[in-house]
């Protein structure tokens, strides 16, 4: 499983690069994903902090429930592989363009 983690955090943002390259409006669609899990991970985030506070749950276990909500790893699945893909995406163009 671990090497599945770091195969993939290094294989898809390779592929999301060339993908956009060959079709230029991968682009849109990468960058209107990460915007929908900015927003996904971001409120998920906010929520489990109010649920605690208004709950005045606060022990340091309580938060890392969140880890086991399936949206909030896919999201942040896909915020760090758009990072790397980001930072991809500026070096070629720093490089070649």
């Amino acid at each position: 499983m671990k090497f599945l983690i770091v195969f993939g955090s290094i294989v898809v943002p390779i592929a999301m690069l060339m993908i956009q390259h060959k079709w230029i409006k991968w682009r849109i669609v990468f960058n209107v994903a990460s915007v929908l899990s900015t927003l996904i991970l971001g409120n998920i985030s906010a929520l489990a902090i109010y649920e605690i506070l208004r709950d005045n749950t606060v022990f340091m276990t309580s938060i890392h429930a969140i880890f086991l909500n399936p949206m909030f790893l896919i999201t942040g699945a896909y915020l760090g592989v758009y990072l790397v893909y980001r930072l991809m995406l500026m070096t070629y163009e720093e490089v070649y363009v």
